[in-house]
């Protein structure tokens, strides 16, 4: 008995011996756990977002965020990764991660690059004279330029008013662009869309951040964006909209009669989409930005343009007749 014993001891030492010396499973960039998803409101909105009452953002869950330890362990062994969410069946966005630091900040002399060309879910081109830039919506990076360096990657860019991109969004990614510039530290962000259903236009971006290096010390938040224009009822199951309270329900039956009675109908001398072109101020002469002749054009003369090319000819500038835009 004495032997059977011993025999069955040293098989358990044996086995975990070798358990033990099993290597460790590394993630890679596709199996990462800050890995990306599609939230839909059921999950944030009913129970820890209140109601929109004129704030463009709101603290969610005490102003924690709710990375795991898996995530923090990771972002730390892989400094700069970056994560985006493949598009759903709609053609959504979901989440967005980034460990954000140095590397992955514009370099100095980098130039945004155009945008124009992608048409994220929902998009409508709607303008109204009370709209700061006139424009209703901007295609918004959910994780921003000056942040990631991103520029027209669908799976980064929704379609958001213009004070959620400006108001609501932005002063979080001047925090932690600020921090990463002082510091050099790297911060772990991530940013969520927010759908209800099968809407196409989100209700709103969830941003997570948490600072790295400090342990949250420079940087940590977890807060909501409210994709809402005061003054404007969007249908954010289509993006439709019309000027009326931003917090009622929207009625599709008032929107034809709004778009042509309201300030939307300045839109009518507008074409139906935002274009991008490059602009040579000198000659009077815009470009398609893959144009050959873009890079003729001398610095001081050359301007990045988004908007309506209808908008262009009427302040006198005509097309390239090389690219044809």
């Amino acid at each position: 008995m004495s032997h059977h014993f011993q025999s069955l001891r040293y098989a358990i030492f044996v086995l975990a011996l070798l358990v033990a010396l099993v290597p460790t499973f590394t993630l890679t960039a596709c199996d990462t756990p800050a890995s990306s998803s599609h939230v839909t409101s059921s999950q944030l909105l009913s129970e820890e977002v209140p109601a929109y009452t004129g704030q463009p953002s709101v603290e969610v869950d005490d102003d924690k965020p709710s990375f795991s330890d898996e995530e923090l362990s990771y972002a730390r062994d892989n400094e700069g990764f970056e994560s985006f969410s493949e598009l759903d069946d709609l053609g959504r966005c979901g989440s967005v991660t980034v460990c954000v630091g140095p590397e992955t900040m514009p370099q100095e002399g980098e130039e945004r690059g155009s945008i124009g060309m992608i048409k994220p879910s929902g998009w409508q081109t709607s303008k109204y004279n009370f709209v700061d830039g006139s424009y209703l919506y901007n295609r918004c990076h959910l994780v921003g330029w000056q942040l990631s360096g991103e520029n027209a990657n669908e799976r980064n860019l929704v379609t958001g008013t213009r004070s959620m991109n400006v108001e609501g969004m932005l002063p979080y990614e001047d925090e932690v662009a600020s921090y990463v510039d002082q510091t050099g530290n790297h911060v772990l962000y991530r940013a969520t869309p927010i759908f209800e259903g099968d809407e196409l236009v989100c209700r709103g971006v969830q941003i997570e951040a948490y600072s790295l290096e400090d342990d949250g010390a420079g940087i940590s938040f977890n807060v909501f964006c409210y994709n809402v224009e005061p003054g404007v009822g969007i249908d954010y199951a289509t993006g439709d909209n019309a000027e009326g309270d931003e917090t009622a329900a929207f009625d599709a039956e008032t929107t034809v009669s709004n778009n042509e009675s309201s300030a939307t109908s300045e839109a009518a001398d507008v074409e139906d989409d935002t274009e991008s072109y490059v602009l040579n101020t000198n000659t009077m002469r815009f470009h398609n930005p893959t144009c050959p002749s873009v890079e003729d054009i001398a610095d001081n003369n050359k301007e990045a343009y988004e908007g309506s090319r209808q908008a262009l000819i009427d302040e006198g500038y005509k097309p390239c007749g090389r690219c044809k835009p």
